[in-house]
């Protein structure tokens, strides 16, 4: 079994490192592309006005200037010698949790892989502290990634469709079981902006991540990590909104 390994971390992610070791306890035939720099927050953005990169660090393993998108549609049509049986994405640096996924160059890589028909799965990490730095501790996505990709590997996936994993923020030895639940939804407060001024005197301006709100006691991601559970969730393409196509179309028939 061939898998492709990317990220939105970058190529020197931890991460990235720990996803290795997941996918050997399931291949021998790994490869990765990955963006050069860490891209969190890039969605599923090409990079279209201006050119890239392509670096071949060892046997195996490249990095390119650019989106997650990128990285995964450059290991599709230039570094790997055929299509791959798998596509990981992550492990990601923080939790790709409900309407996070929109925003996600984790979730978005495993996007692209879907789109060209391959079975793809985006993997992250939650922490429970935004000032960690380089404390997160993987160990939960360690022990647990080949537990929740196994399943994964002989289930059909339907057409254009992904599965977004997430690891709660504890020991691994405390992770009570895996859940599949449905995306949740919650609110990252949205006047949370910083402001400051850098040494030349001009102001500046960082998006927080703090106040975030949702409403628990229903069956989504959110609740699964709050409760110690692994979150499992499939995710499709279509964005339409079923409900509102005959309403809207009666609009313009009158």
């Amino acid at each position: 079994m061939r898998i492709l390994l990317t990220n939105d971390d970058g190529i020197n992610a931890p991460g990235l490192y720990v996803l290795e070791k997941i996918a050997a306890q399931l291949s021998d035939d790994i490869w990765i592309c990955a963006p050069s720099e860490e891209q969190s927050g890039a969605g599923h953005s090409l990079t279209l006005n201006r050119p890239v990169r392509l670096r071949e660090h060892a046997l195996k393993r490249f990095s390119v200037t650019g989106t997650p998108t990128d990285a995964v549609t450059m290991g599709l049509k230039k570094v790997l010698p055929g299509p791959p049986d798998l596509i990981l994405s992550g492990v990601n640096r923080g939790a790709n949790l409900g309407d996070d996924v929109t925003y996600s160059g984790t979730v978005s890589a495993a996007l692209e892989g879907a789109l060209a028909g391959i079975r793809s799965i985006a993997l992250s990490q939650v922490y429970t502290r935004e000032d960690i730095g380089e404390d997160v501790s993987f160990a939960a996505a360690e022990a647990w990634g080949a537990k929740v990709i196994g399943p994964l590997l002989n289930e059909p996936f339907a057409s254009r469709t992904l599965v977004n994993v997430n690891f709660p923020p504890v020991a691994a030895a405390d992770v009570r079981g895996i859940r599949v639940v449905r995306q949740g939804f919650h609110d990252y407060a949205r006047g949370s902006l910083v402001e400051s001024v850098d040494p030349r005197g001009f102001p500046y301006f960082w998006f927080g991540l703090h106040g975030i709100e949702h409403t628990s006691g229903h069956d989504t991601d959110l609740e699964a990590i709050s409760d110690g559970f692994v979150s499992v969730t499939p995710l499709h393409v279509d964005l339409t909104h079923e409900a509102s196509l005959a309403k809207l179309a009666g609009r313009y028939s009158q």
